[in-house]
């Protein structure tokens, strides 16, 4: 789903469940519609991947702190993970 395309299926498949391989594709949208799904799908991408490394290098200090629990302990149990990044372990109620 996008806010540009919306909240829709472009194309129709027919598979062969038990041999879980498709049949064949239908396309019912136009060449247009084929290159906005590809921007869509690029932007959404490209934001995700902008998202995970603003992320990553907003704590990268606590990575290296990681690392280095890990290389000295080899696992990280929850609450010790927790702790190093200050955050209380949420519920699993």
């Amino acid at each position: 789903m996008s806010d540009k395309l919306g909240p829709r299926t472009f194309g129709q498949k027919e598979e062969l469940v038990f041999l879980g391989r498709e049949i064949s594709e239908q396309r019912d949208y136009s060449d247009k519609v084929a290159e906005q799904i590809d921007e869509e799908v690029h932007n959404i991408i490209q934001h995700a991947y902008e998202t995970a490394k603003r992320i990553l290098t907003e704590n990268k200090s606590k990575l290296i702190q990681i690392t280095q629990k890990l290389i000295a302990q080899e696992t990280l149990e929850g609450e010790e993970l927790a702790a190093l990044f200050n955050e209380p372990i949420p519920s699993t109620q």
